[in-house]
């Protein structure tokens, strides 16, 4: 009775206090900042509040939460514009949005994927700050519940959806798998430092790969490539425009799923450091688990889009709830919203426990503004989806340089270091590798995304696991298994055996037909031999950095066992079978160019960026495009340039970033940009 007395009278002050003509006002400026930022691919909400923070020092809290509260809850919503239109996922959030929502695109239904999939993010925004409402003061001790164990437990069920997206081959899926897993380990061990494949005679490997870079590699580099060298438009029709009600009826059609997935989003949100990364690709594993027919999901099935898109703007309200209870972010956007909350007026709000005893009005008031936020975004993104979705007609080759600038300069935030794109190359390659041969590239971002949380968890619960097991058997039972913890393993199996099941009906890449032996046969001995090079550099790390060593050693078994499981699979079967999809051979007649003539362009930016800096690199590789590649004339290239350049510099102008450099940077001092 106390809460309810508490908290009705700080709802209607919050209710009050958000009202404000001026409050109103820079809620519509966040989301409208928020929109522009998710649009390009790789920024996301991260970026968009870093552009934020110096504005948040001394100003009024109630407009300071407004603008930072309007953008970031937005962000999930129109960074399913490149997820749907380019195949790029437009943050770590809309990565499963890209397996259906793009084939919908493709085949002009870019405008009823994007409604179906603004309503299901409107939907689960609106139960994201429902669920934040009643549950921000009862929230408290069922977080607390939640320790090693059950952490563990959460993240081996997102490891778990590996057995819904494994493809025809579930063994593929399995080995996809332990790759992202093993690349997730590459650095400094998070126990005790030990290195793994790498070395500190190339400090960037030191540090590990960043989600940004591995994520646009994986996805956004292999369709780029793909669609330039059929070079047509992304969409094979020219009517786009219209379908936005026929989406919103699609998620009204399918409303118990959007409820349930948006349910998935904010539990998965509540937990730290999980939320954004996984809670698409969990609810995507739901979505066609759940559904009955499954042989449309990776072809252009919209519930593919209804599923995720619900649980990720949900997230963003469960993600509060350690945040704004504990001062514990839930993901890396909700680390930046403390730190300008921390920046507001005095300095004198501060998240945590102490915000909900002094503070609760403006606790209430951010969950009206995330709830007012995902209204008004939803409906700007659903007036201009249809307009937007005419990008898909337009060709590809005009839009392929733009979109490889933007996520290049996307990579390079990483660590502003040129390194990013190299690393985005290499990656970029091997997503395009694992796509000819139907590798499951869902299975290997999951893989890499829960690695260190995989590795952190199961190190930590073995070691309190041991202390309790040696204070008495009883208790250490107890820790391990907890109710929780129970009913975690129950869903995890199930979600394993139904998955594994079903993996045969569910083509995640889509329907690839088989080639000849040779070319996947290179792929899987390529694969194998470097999960064995990773199994060998973790055995040699010494006995005092075993912590390091363990989990690698695991994971790298697994992997071996299934890769040589595939190769005498391979040596058996005939090459009509599923092992030898080669999606080389499939297209051979939409292919109007060669895959390394292709690469040869982004190669050759990477290689000039080396020598004479980034700005220069590219206003040579768009003039260049645009007059060869694209066949346009000099002076339409030449515009097309001094737009390309001109919007990056802005962009870095905007975020206070700067570009790569090369070596004429380091010979020479340059004015900014070219420095």
């Amino acid at each position: 009775m106390d809460l309810i007395t508490t908290a009705l009278p700080a709802l209607s002050d919050a209710f009050a206090m958000i009202l404000q003509p001026h409050v109103i006002g820079y809620l519509v400026l966040g989301v409208c900042m928020g929109l522009a930022i998710g649009v390009f691919p790789g920024l996301g909400g991260i970026a968009g509040l870093s552009l934020l923070l110096p504005f948040m020092f001394g100003m009024e809290p109630l407009t300071g939460l407004a603008l930072m509260v309007g953008m970031v809850a937005v962000v999930p919503t129109s960074d399913t514009f490149a997820s749907v239109l380019m195949g790029i996922p437009g943050s770590s959030a809309s990565q499963a949005t890209v397996l259906d929502g793009f084939p919908m695109a493709k085949k002009g239904k870019a405008a009823r994927a994007l409604s179906a999939a603004f309503a299901s993010s409107l939907f689960g925004g609106l139960l994201g700050a429902a669920f934040l409402t009643f549950f921000i003061l009862a929230a408290r001790p069922i977080v607390l519940l939640f320790k090693t164990p059950e952490l563990l437990m959460i993240t081996i069920f997102g490891l778990s959806m590996v057995g819904i997206l494994a493809g025809r081959v579930a063994i593929k899926g399995i080995v996809a798998a332990c790759l992202g897993l093993l690349v997730g380990t590459i650095g400094e061990g998070a126990s005790a430092g030990a290195l793994r494949m790498s070395t500190y005679d190339m400090p960037y490997l030191a540090d590990g790969l960043k989600l940004v870079i591995v994520g646009l590699g994986i996805f956004a580099i292999p369709e780029i490539i793909a669609l330039l060298r059929q070079d047509k438009a992304i969409s094979d029709r020219a009517q786009l425009g219209g379908g936005w009600l026929e989406g919103v009826k699609d998620w009204w059609a399918n409303k118990w799923l959007s409820v349930r997935c948006s349910l998935i989003g904010v539990m998965v949100g509540v937990i730290p450091g999980l939320g954004g990364s996984v809670v698409d690709w969990i609810a995507y594993g739901h979505t066609v688990q759940s559904a009955k027919d499954k042989e449309n999901f990776g072809k252009g099935d919209v519930r593919g889009v209804i599923g995720p898109e619900s649980s990720n703007n949900a997230k963003e309200g469960g993600g509060l709830v350690p945040t704004l209870l504990f001062g514990i972010p839930g993901s890396g956007s909700m680390a930046i919203f403390i730190s300008g909350i921390a920046l507001l007026g005095t300095g004198s709000i501060e998240v945590g426990p102490s915000m909900l005893k002094n503070n609760l009005d403006f606790t209430y008031a951010i969950v009206w503004l995330l709830a007012l936020a995902n209204v008004v975004g939803t409906l700007i993104c659903i007036a201009a989806s249809g307009g937007i979705a005419k990008l898909t007609s337009i060709r590809f080759a005009l839009l392929a340089p733009f979109l490889f600038m933007i996520i290049s300069f996307a990579a390079f935030q990483s660590r502003q270091d040129l390194m990013d794109l190299v690393a985005l190359f290499s990656i970029g390659l091997l997503g395009i590798l694992m796509r000819r041969f139907d590798w499951s590239r869902p299975a290997f971002l999951i893989g890499f995304v829960l690695s260190d949380p995989a590795e952190t968890y199961a190190n930590q619960a073995v070691q309190i696991a041991n202390s309790r097991f040696r204070k008495g058997f009883g208790e250490g039972l107890e820790y391990v298994f907890s109710p929780i913890v129970i009913i975690l393993i129950i869903i995890t199996v199930t979600s394993v055996v139904v998955g594994l099941r079903q993996a045969k009906n569910i083509m995640a890449e889509g329907e690839v037909k088989s080639g000849s032996k040779r070319a996947p046969l290179i792929f899987l001995l390529a694969v194998l031999g470097y999960i064995i090079a990773a199994y060998w550099n973790a055995q040699l790390i010494p006995d005092y950095s075993s912590a390091d060593r363990v989990f690698p050693v695991f994971v790298g078994t697994i992997g071996i066992i299934g890769g040589v499981i595939l190769f005498v699979q391979m040596m058996l079967k005939p090459e009509t079978h599923a092992l030898f999809s080669d999606r080389e051979a499939q297209e051979a007649d939409i292919n109007i160019f060669g895959l390394w003539p292709t690469l040869a362009w982004f190669a050759g930016l990477l290689a000039l960026t080396a020598m004479f800096g980034f700005i220069i690199a590219l206003a040579v590789f768009l003039l260049g495009f645009m007059t060869y590649r694209a066949g346009k004339s000099p002076v339409f290239a030449g515009i097309y340039t001094a737009a390309g350049i001109s919007f990056i510099c802005g962009m870095a102008w905007l975020l206070n970033r700067d570009f790569p450099a090369g070596w004429l940077q380091t010979a020479v001092d340059l004015p900014w940009p070219l420095k």
